[in-house]
């Protein structure tokens, strides 16, 4: 009589794991760029929001703040009666690298404001993904 063969050889073993290797390699290159593009479609949302709430403190106070910090905190230059509870933005605002956000005030370009984050690279200029994003540029892509 012949005994059923229980269990897998080495060599089905290592060729299951060549095959998982494969499609695991295959997943982070394809995954890798699409990480990529989320943070700049993050980036853009939150330079979105923070240009929304630069214009609502503009609307509430007749003038636009000066440092991100005061729509977080009123300035002392605010009545505290006019502050909305919770602020304009709850947290400080940082881009899809995790980095803060400049703002000028007035803006460049004829704009009222810049919101800028300095992309991948976290250094002014670049190309692709360390390319710097404006508020008045960020949905040009």
């Amino acid at each position: 009589m012949r005994r059923s063969r229980a269990g897998f050889t080495l060599i089905e073993m290592m060729v299951v794991i060549v095959i998982i290797g494969i499609i695991a390699g295959l997943a982070i290159v394809q995954l890798s760029g699409r990480a990529d593009k989320a943070k700049v479609e993050a980036t853009k949302a939150m330079i979105s929001q923070v240009g929304m709430a630069l214009d609502n403190f503009k609307l509430d106070h007749n003038r636009y703040p000066v440092r991100l910090e005061e729509l977080i905190m009123a300035p002392s230059d605010i009545d505290p009666r006019k502050w909305p509870p919770g602020g304009y933005l709850k947290r400080y605002p940082k881009d899809g690298w995790d980095r803060e956000f400049t703002i000028r005030v007035p803006g460049t370009r004829g704009q009222p404001y810049d919101v800028v984050s300095l992309g991948e690279d976290g250094r002014e200029g670049g190309e692709g993904y360390a390319e710097d994003l404006w508020n008045h540029e960020a949905y040009k892509r």
